[in-house]
């Protein structure tokens, strides 16, 4: 039988998006030039409050002697339940489960991928190749049921031949020639006839990154991706020659592409800021171009006087790509914290994990290596939670929901624990 909407709303969850994009939007801004103080000001102006912005340890020593202990006790039960499924779901990461968090009352979790991937695979300065290996046979083994892969087309020839196939060989259903803003718009809203995605993923130049950026949201992204990043450890064991290859290596990505070498031996650093305009020098005109302005403008080269000072400035930045070539490898390992993907010992090198080795390298840029890794099968896959409960469980969850939610306020909230306990014939 066909679809009927016996109530139908006028409205939709975006219908206010504009008008709350520009408020928020000023409010960043002036947030951004005055700092404190616009923060201050803007909780005087929206919430009536011009006391301390961070609760003391004696404000919060005060509260938790005057809360009523029902409350408390209310809270306690709370935390210990979402803690214990928290722990459940660490154990269990990246699998399905069911635990029983307290007599009667089952939560567990579903991994279900997406059902459809837009891949965006870059093809103008470069044939992104692995690109197109990279996310196309990523979604392929998540189990995503439908991947849309779109690649630049060039005049009389469409999408670069060897995109084409590899897309092809690593599982696309469908291939467009659409590349930029275009392409990016029409995985988004289904054209083509063509499933709208839920996903985007792939690399991609500014207006690629900022199209992906304004329709989060309303679409899935891998991340929020800027120009290419290297970063080289090393220390005075480490072969400067090596390092100036491999910073030059990813430098020809583009005239924006960063790259760093945090050294403690003032011998490399002084070989490698001879190198490398030398081995710039040497490129094809098209990647020389893009790697002596990236060298020119984004190239930097620290001295540090310890090891973990460079693993310091190393986190501090998180770079997409971060290579150690020093003796203390493994302890570089343990110790470095925030970055795309690391490539450790002089044996191996970001081109590696771009191309074939096997690491993805969709992955973290401007510093977002501090909250997220790069693009992998996890990216695809909702992590669902569901519960299920005995009518027995109810006594105590259902009391414990009402009073939390008349205690915060949600009376609505509150009364469909009531209505349970009424039911099943247990009393508040």
């Amino acid at each position: 039988m066909a679809i009927k909407y016996l109530k139908k709303s006028p409205k939709t969850p975006s219908t206010d998006d504009s008008k709350t994009a520009e408020i928020v939007k000023k409010l960043l801004k002036e947030i951004e030039q005055s700092k404190e103080e616009a923060c201050i000001n803007l909780t005087k102006k929206f919430d009536d409050y011009d006391g301390e912005i961070i609760v003391s340890k004696e404000k919060i020593e005060k509260i938790s002697k005057e809360l009523d202990q029902k409350t408390k006790d209310d809270i306690q039960f709370s935390h210990e339940r979402v803690k214990k499924f928290a722990e459940a779901q660490l154990k269990n990461y990246g699998q399905d489960f069911e635990v029983e968090l307290s007599p009667g009352l089952y939560a567990g979790q579903k991994l279900i991928p997406v059902n459809t991937a837009g891949c965006y695979i870059p093809g103008g300065r470069y044939a992104h190749i692995a690109s197109a290996v990279m996310s196309v046979t990523t979604a392929k083994v998540a189990g995503v049921k439908n991947i849309i892969a779109c690649s630049p087309p060039k005049k009389g020839i469409g999408a670069h031949p060897a995109i084409v196939y590899t897309a092809n060989l690593c599982g696309a259903d469908v291939i467009l020639n659409l590349g930029g803003v275009p392409g990016i718009a029409a995985m988004t809203n289904g054209l083509f006839k063509n499933p709208p995605a839920d996903i985007l993923v792939g690399p991609g130049n500014q207006f690629v990154a900022e199209a992906k950026r304004i329709l989060f949201g309303k679409v899935g992204i891998d991340l929020f991706a800027g120009p290419t990043e290297i970063a080289v450890i090393a220390d005075d064991k480490a072969d400067a020659e090596m390092v100036a290859v491999d910073l030059v290596g990813q430098a020809e990505h583009g005239y924006n592409s960063p790259a760093w070498l945090y050294t403690t031996s003032r011998r490399v650093a002084d070989e490698v800021i001879k190198r490398v305009p030398e081995l710039i020098a040497e490129l094809p005109e098209i990647p020389r171009k893009s790697a002596e302005a990236a060298w020119r403008d984004y190239g930097e080269v620290i001295l540090c006087d310890t090891d973990e000072e460079m693993a310091s400035i190393s986190d501090e930045y998180a770079p997409e790509h971060l290579e150690v070539q020093t003796q203390n490898l493994e302890w570089f390992h343990k110790r470095l914290k925030n970055y795309g993907s690391l490539f450790i010992g002089e044996e191996t090198t970001v081109a590696y994990g771009d191309k074939c080795s096997g690491t993805n390298h969709i992955l973290p840029t401007k510093g977002a290596g501090r909250y997220t890794g790069g693009l992998f099968v996890g990216k695809f896959i909702k992590t669902l939670s569901f519960q299920r409960m005995t009518k027995e469980s109810t006594k105590s969850v259902g009391a414990a929901c009402a009073r939390i939610s008349r205690y915060e306020g949600m009376e609505a909230h509150a009364r469909t624990g009531d209505v349970r306990l009424r039911k099943y014939g247990f009393s508040n």
